[in-house]
């Protein structure tokens, strides 16, 4: 399974902006280091890292999600190692789509 590079490229990014600037005290209660949260999203649902992508600020955005359960996860990680949980949900699914043709000027 291979992640969209349209969802790496603009996706991810964006919505790990929207998610900080939306909700920084939810989050702040939500976060660990890494490996900590790393390990639970292993353990606790089997999710695996799927994408990774760079924020602004160099803040690493991260989906897990388990194929057996479909479960899945947003992190954004901060350059000092601190990972916050952004998102989560069920019902997860790799795609990988072409861009549409471009369109011939008229």
């Amino acid at each position: 399974m291979s992640a969209c590079p349209a969802l790496l490229r603009f996706a991810l990014p964006a919505l790990a902006l929207a998610l900080l600037s939306a909700a920084p005290a939810w989050a702040q209660q939500h976060c660990a280091p890494r490996e900590i949260i790393v390990g639970r999203l292993a353990e606790k649902y089997g999710e695996s890292r799927q994408s990774i992508a760079l924020s602004h600020g160099n803040q690493m955005v991260e989906v897990f999600a388990s194929a057996a359960t479909g479960s899945w996860t947003i992190t954004v990680t901060r350059p000092g190692g601190m990972t916050c949980l952004m998102a989560s949900g069920k019902a997860y699914e790799t795609l990988t789509e072409q861009l549409p043709p471009k369109k011939k000027d008229a």
